[in-house]
């Protein structure tokens, strides 16, 4: 048994909104689901996607602290041109600069409308057949603990792992990374942005949630009330839900 990650939950006041920029900053497709909105690949909505990770942009009542998240994404470039070109893009659709201490570094730090941090990444040869996405990152204290949860909890493969940094990807070697980084700061509040995992056919997910439990993972209750998924968290207190098969 072993789960596969699905999809990016973004949390976002106006959830139609965050998902268009999302959709226009990736070039992919915004779809409405009621309510949410799911960001894709063009060509018409698949779920789950057989290479990409999703967005889904989930409406909540209150907005972003000023406090940086522990997770975001970091977008793939070709060139220097296609970074500046991106970043250029991205900033007319609302995105803006922020400063969370990375001093001199050769990508750019930019927020959402509605504050989440996201990278926009010089050219880099490991990224080149991620799609727009080459990594979702998540700070973390102890990147070897998070490497040991993550690797059993899921079916990716683990590429890489020392003290300051652990790399993920998919079996299938396609789509974007998951990279747990060393940081100094910790967690002080909900996650904004997290993880969905979903099991496969056939597989049992109380049983996949029963497993998650003997890795280290701790039941969560967010007030989400009776609903198919099950929301736990990860051995640093990282939020992440596992999805019913559709």
């Amino acid at each position: 048994m072993a789960l596969r990650p699905v999809m990016v939950n973004i949390k976002a006041l106006d959830h139609s909104m965050v998902g268009r920029f999302w959709a226009d900053a990736l070039g992919w497709s915004a779809y409405s689901s009621g309510a949410t909105t799911y960001v894709g690949p063009p060509g018409g909505f698949v779920w789950p996607d057989p290479v990409v990770l999703g967005i889904d942009v989930v409406p909540v009542p209150k907005a972003k602290t000023p406090t940086k998240n522990r997770m975001h994404l970091d977008l793939a470039t070709t060139s220097t041109a296609h970074q500046a070109e991106l970043v250029r893009h991205v900033k007319a659709l609302g995105a803006t600069p922020v400063d969370v201490g990375q001093g001199k570094v050769p990508w750019t730090v930019l927020a959402d409308p509605e504050g989440n941090e996201f990278c926009v990444l010089e050219p880099r040869e490991v990224y080149r057949d991620t799609g727009p996405i080459a990594a979702v990152v998540v700070d973390c204290a102890n990147p070897r603990v998070m490497a040991r949860f993550w690797d059993e909890a899921t079916d990716w493969i683990l590429h890489e792992v020392t003290d300051d940094h652990a790399v993920l990807r998919s079996a299938k070697g396609v789509g974007p990374y998951v990279e747990f980084l060393r940081t100094p700061d910790t967690k002080t509040v909900p996650d904004r942005v997290h993880l969905d995992l979903l099991p496969y056919p056939g597989d049992d997910k109380t049983a996949e949630v029963t497993r998650l439990r003997t890795l280290g993972a701790t039941d969560l209750d967010p007030g989400q009330g009776d609903v198919p998924w099950s929301c736990l968290t990860d051995p640093e207190g990282h939020e992440f839900c596992v999805l019913a098969l559709p």
